[in-house]
């Protein structure tokens, strides 16, 4: 059945006759005899019976004006919902693998207590491909790490860099340090590499990776000692040891794209940003 057919057949229950219904939708008389034709075809059944010089409807006729118009009913009320209803915001953000589980969880749950009807997709990544990913206009936010002083993104937090072992870890001990780090382009592989060097210290990098939760793997399972932000090591050991390079601090930062329309005012997001710095300080 129609919904414009079942329309048209409310139109004669109103009416009484096939021509006023179809003044009251606009066709011509013929085009709603041939509705009704049809709407009798798809039910099975007569719904009309002449008495006299007028139509009158069948019980079955009656049985269905009932139900056409709890049809029609539910679907005005469907429609005018949901015109109602407000689209979704859809917001691509980007946070680097080592902030997934210390900085990302809040962030997520405040983006979502401030934004109604939210769609987030999250990509993590380094940040300076999250940076990239930026300029390009493929993401609308990321947290990144940035040098303090500087201006970039909104404050979230500051963070240090530490190195991570198991508990009394012999590695120190070795002829040639193993390391485990973040990719060459992580502020804390460089400080590592370039500390170890400065010192003339033997070491091999076990491995290097985006992947924060691999490297805490490798070293959980003594195969190296690691060089990370405080936030990502996860619950590994500190190695308090003097002789180590010295790691820089940090400020973790969430960037806007100017590259798009982004569906996130600057107020809203420094207001998200203030809240986040008041639950952080509390965990």
């Amino acid at each position: 059945m129609e919904l414009d057919s079942l329309r048209s057949f409310l139109a004669f229950v109103e009416t009484g006759s096939f021509t006023r219904a179809a003044t009251q939708m606009h066709r011509t008389q013929s085009a709603i005899s041939m509705q009704m034709k049809k709407l009798q075809q798809d039910v099975g059944h007569t719904l009309f019976i002449k008495e006299g010089r007028q139509l009158k409807l069948t019980a079955q006729g009656i049985i269905l004006a009932g139900y056409a118009r709890q049809i029609i009913h539910l679907q005005e009320h469907a429609m005018t919902n949901l015109a109602k209803t407000a689209p979704l915001v859809l917001l691509h953000l980007g946070c680097p693998d080592d902030y997934s589980e210390s900085i990302l969880p809040i962030l997520v749950k405040l983006l979502h207590q401030h934004i109604d009807r939210l769609e987030l997709n999250i990509t993590c990544a380094s940040s300076p491909e999250l940076q990239y990913l930026l300029d390009q206009g493929l993401l609308d936010l990321a947290v990144v790490t940035r040098t303090p002083q500087t201006e970039e993104g909104y404050l979230l937090c500051q963070d240090r860099g530490v190195w991570v072992g198991t508990q009394d870890t012999p590695l120190l001990s070795q002829p040639t340090l193993p390391i485990a780090v973040f990719k060459r382009d992580c502020r804390y592989h460089q400080a590592a590499i370039e500390g170890l060097l400065k010192q003339k210290r033997a070491f091999k990098v076990m491995a290097n990776s985006a992947s924060a939760s691999a490297l805490r793997g490798l070293i959980r399972q003594g195969l190296a000692i690691g060089a990370m932000a405080n936030l990502s090591r996860n619950g590994l050991p500190i190695i308090e040891d003097p002789h180590l390079p010295f790691l820089p601090n940090v400020e973790i930062v969430v960037v806007k794209s100017n590259a798009k329309a982004c569906a996130i005012s600057d107020e809203r997001l420094y207001f998200i940003t203030e809240c986040f710095r008041a639950e952080f300080n509390l965990a």
